[in-house]
């Protein structure tokens, strides 16, 4: 089933946007500015302090692996700052994923 972007805005919106921004040149909040995400290695948008754990992880950030990281991100970093317990249901990872996908590239 194709993810759905409106409902991963929803979910942006209630479970992300309090930490994150999505557009070019807003600024970090709790979290980094997750413009331009996607294709970028974990721990390395500009301004932001990270943990060892994202900078040393090392993962280039596509659909997959911030599927897998949205599941868990303690689990998937360890020792990671980010204090979201993940979204434990797949759809709601691929709809969040895919509105993720379109906003942080515009």
């Amino acid at each position: 089933m194709p993810a759905d972007v409106n409902k991963g805005a929803s979910l942006f919106k209630t479970r992300c946007a309090q930490c994150h921004t999505l557009g070019a040149g807003e600024p970090n909040k709790v979290g980094p500015n997750l413009h331009g995400v996607f294709g970028r290695r974990s721990g390395q948008a500009e301004g932001f302090s990270y943990t060892a754990a994202n900078v040393n992880k090392g993962v280039v950030w596509e659909v997959d692996t911030m599927t897998e990281y949205l599941e868990n991100p303690k689990k998937y970093i360890p020792g990671t700052k980010m204090a979201f317990a993940g979204l434990k249901k797949l759809g709601d990872r691929q709809n969040l994923v895919a509105y993720l996908k379109e906003e942080t590239s515009k």
